[in-house]
């Protein structure tokens, strides 16, 4: 039996009758009234998907009926029924928000139909509704991972500019999450967010074609062009279009990216007609474009329009204290995906492991690490082992300076690690119960350490400069 439930008012018993027994054979729920106001007290006491309802009726009409439910009752659906086949009343009915309209005398397969086509309706409105709210719900604050400093600085930055129009350029290394940043601006938009989210890498493309995906093309504009196709601005009219890689645009698209930016137009390759469109603009580079605008391959007024509001991505490395609080994310995330393995976590010396690594491939090199070790790890927690090589190795640069080291022992010693604990204090922007962890130390003994490499200067010279 389905769960539906359909109201059938009419002061016909006939055809209430009628209707009860067919629809009660299709498995719906079915309940009748004689009158509008019969129908309208068992409303109050029962959730009804579907109301069939007679335009003419002694004490409330249908077409009146329809207006309390339409109040009352928004997400029921009203059928209206009636001997009258006027086109007139059935663009009225229409108007006052009936589902549909069916004539006397009835047919069953009509009316069944018609309840099938509006319960599917609802149906996908239903999970259009949900997958937007779990889409939504993906890029919240909260989901966003990141306690260091600087990230608490770009979520309130987030918060402060989704609700404007102002165009953004997020800076920052390949793998920082640019992509993510752009997301949670549109989804924290409450005038876009129901709008489309249209994404380009302008640099994946050679720059014929990247203008035609920009701005679409007619039919015959060049080889190939069998027929007409909208580009990503008109796609992402109302929402938002995300440009990665802006830095790599030619000359030539840069000048009609700067137009769509002053005017919101533009025309389509080999068309005539301005297209008008409302469009908010994401771009995101790891270029520094500033230096592009010096060697003249980079507009500076198209650099001016995109910059209103600069979004810098720390890399991974200047925020290392945030790495536990990934790698545990990017671990629940695989090990659900894994289903059959049992992973309790991650060891805390391949935790170390990571937080002695540089990170050039920064967050998307620390979740593919973390992919990888899932898979692979053979027990219930993840170490060393099971981590990429190039993790596990010294670099280059520490055996250098171990070799380098002369003089008596304790002071050949001093210089090593005076350098390793000052780096991991500034990957670790100072977090001193941090660097501890990762060094393997007390806090005490670090502090004392740093008292006499005359590293608490150096703190307050930072903090002075910053």
């Amino acid at each position: 039996m389905a769960e539906e439930q359909i109201l059938v008012v009419d002061d016909d018993s006939l055809i209430r009758k009628s209707l009860y027994e067919s629809l009660r054979l299709e498995g719906y729920e079915v309940a009748t009234a004689s009158d509008g106001a019969e129908a309208e007290e068992k409303l109050k006491t029962t959730l009804c998907q579907i109301v069939i309802a007679d335009v003419k009726m002694p004490t409330m009409d249908g077409v009146e009926l329809l207006r309390r439910i339409k109040k009352n009752h928004p997400e029921t659906a009203v059928i209206l029924i009636t001997g009258f086949g006027s086109i007139e009343s059935a663009v009225e009915a229409m108007k006052q928000g009936a589902a549909d309209y069916i004539t006397k005398p009835i047919v069953d397969d009509e009316i069944k139909l018609t309840i099938r086509r509006i319960l599917e309706h609802r149906r996908l409105k239903e999970e259009n509704k949900y997958l937007k709210k779990e889409l939504s719900g993906r890029y919240q604050f909260h989901n966003l991972i990141g306690q260091d400093r600087r990230m608490q600085e770009i979520y309130t930055m987030i918060e402060t500019v989704a609700e404007t129009e102002a165009t953004i350029l997020i800076r920052g290394e390949s793998g920082t999450g640019k992509r993510l940043i752009a997301h949670a601006i549109h989804f924290n938009d409450g005038s876009r967010r129901d709008y489309p989210f249209i994404e380009l890498s302008c640099g994946a493309l050679p720059d014929n074609l990247l203008e035609s995906e920009l701005f679409g093309h007619v039919r015959g504009a060049f080889t190939g062009a069998i027929r007409d196709k909208e580009g990503r601005f008109k796609l992402a009219d109302k929402g938002t279009i995300f440009l990665d890689d802006i830095g790599t645009l030619s000359p030539a698209l840069q000048v009609k990216l700067l137009r769509v930016l002053q005017n919101q137009e533009f025309e389509q390759v080999g068309g005539t007609k301005t297209h008008k469109v409302n469009v908010r603009v994401i771009a995101a580079t790891n270029r520094d474009l500033e230096e592009a605008i010096k060697e003249k391959t980079f507009r500076q007024d198209l650099y001016y329009r995109l910059d209103v509001v600069s979004i810098f991505i720390p890399p991974l490395r200047k925020r290392m204290g945030d790495i536990p609080l990934l790698a545990n994310h990017f671990l629940e995330k695989y090990r659900r995906e894994a289903g059959s393995k049992e992973i309790k976590g991650i060891s805390e010396e391949a935790l170390k492991v990571m937080l002695r690594y540089n990170w050039p491939g920064n967050v998307r090199e620390l979740e593919n690490s973390v992919e990888r070790a899932v898979i692979l790890t053979k027990g219930p927690l993840i170490t060393p082992g099971d981590l990429p090589k190039p993790l596990r190795k010294l670099s280059a640069q520490e055996k250098t300076k171990v070799k380098a080291a002369s003089g008596p022992l304790k002071e050949a010693l001093q210089a090593p690690e005076k350098d390793i604990i000052l780096n991991v204090l500034n990957q670790t922007d100072w977090n001193r119960k941090i660097a501890a962890d990762i060094l393997n130390i007390n806090r005490t003994t670090l502090y004392n350490k740093m008292k006499r490499f005359g590293l608490e200067k150096n703190k307050r010279q930072k903090m002075n400069n910053e």
